[in-house]
Formats: C-alpha cells, sequence, structure tokens
C-alpha cells in the first residue's frame, strides 16, 4: 500500500461521501466518477460512519478484488445502508454523519509480543471464524496489547484465549483518515 497524498485523501473522501449521499437517497450507488489522481491498487478498505462520537455504521473488505476506488464506494454504500448492527441512515441524518476510511496494508502473521497497539489492527482465526478490529479500535478504549487479543477473538466468535490457544493472528496497519468534524469540510487528518 502507497501511502495517499492529501489530495488522493480528499478525493476518496469525497467519493465515499458521493457514495453515501446517493445510496441513503436512492438507495442504490450511483456512478461516481474515479478521481484520476487515485491508485488503481487493490487493498483491504474500510469505511467507517459517524454520527458525534456514536458509530453509525462501519464496512469494510479485507481481501479487495477491485480497485480501491470501487472498494470504497461499495464499503461507503453498504455502511450506509447494509451494517447489520443499525438501521439504514436516513436522508435527514446525511448532514451530521463523518465518513472516516482506513485503508489496509497487507496481513502478516505476528506474535503476541509483536503487536503495538495503536499501530497495528488484528484479525484472528480459526477455521471460518475470523474476527478483525482496526487500530484505532484499541487506542479508542485504551486498550492493551491483552485486552486487544481478547476483544478481537470476541469479535471472531470464539473465545477471548483463542489467541492463546492456537488461533491465528495477523496484524496489518492502516492509514486512516476522515472528514472534519464538519462534514461539508473533506478535510483529511489522521485518526
Amino acid at each position: 500500500m502507497l501511502p495517499l497524498t492529501e489530495a488522493q485523501q480528499k478525493n476518496l473522501l469525497r467519493l465515499a461521501r458521493g457514495a453515501v449521499e446517493s445510496s441513503v437517497r436512492n438507495h442504490r450507488p450511483e456512478e461516481i466518477v474515479t478521481p484520476s489522481d487515485v491508485p488503481d491498487e487493490r487493498c483491504g478498505v474500510f469505511v467507517t460512519l459517524r454520527c458525534g462520537e456514536s458509530l453509525r455504521g462501519c464496512i469494510g473488505h479485507i481481501d479487495a478484488l477491485n480497485p480501491l476506488a470501487q472498494t470504497i464506494r461499495e464499503c461507503a454504500f453498504a455502511a450506509a445502508l447494509r451494517d447489520p448492527r443499525f438501521d439504514p441512515v436516513a436522508p435527514d441524518e446525511l448532514a451530521g454523519l463523518r465518513i472516516e476510511i482506513s485503508v489496509l496494508s497487507p496481513f502478516i502473521d505476528i506474535s503476541p509480543e509483536q503487536i503495538e497497539v495503536g499501530v497495528h489492527g488484528l484479525l484472528i482465526s480459526r477455521g471460518a471464524q475470523r474476527g478483525l478490529l482496526l487500530p484505532q479500535v484499541a487506542t479508542h478504549w485504551n486498550w492493551d496489547r491483552e485486552r486487544f487479543l481478547k476483544e478481537t477473538s470476541r469479535k471472531a466468535g470464539l473465545d477471548e484465549d483463542a489467541w492463546r490457544h492456537g488461533a491465528k493472528i495477523q496484524a496489518f496497519t492502516a492509514q486512516v483518515f476522515a472528514e472534519s468534524d464538519d462534514p461539508a469540510h473533506t478535510s483529511p487528518h489522521a485518526a
């Protein structure tokens, strides 16, 4: 994953905003022109929607099959309308939504003692069960390494100590950027 420039981040935030707004208003994403400066890279992406400090939707693709802009568009649509934890976003909520994008690096196998809270995101899996938490989740909740491992195991639907008993642990980093607190301004800032 190449680091995205500030201009590329702004363009991707505008793309995600357009996808969310057209999805909410039309219940399908409209075709949106991909910014010419956005790399064609295929990488994992998560789009997170917040209303104030509250999570309003978060959907991602770990293994992206499509170029970055298309993956962001798909995730923005799904975060707005298809996150099973929430009702679909309503048109009157659009002005208060804040969009955050996390572009993931490739996954690497890692031992528990190598995990850096605030730097690494985690994917813990056993068989078909897997759970992923973004790097900013552990920081937001002020978790230490062990708690981060336990919570990621739980997210996978596994026992909280599965990471100690043979579950596969993988780590990744993410380039995270978000709209400012005023969604009308798509000035990226590190999250």
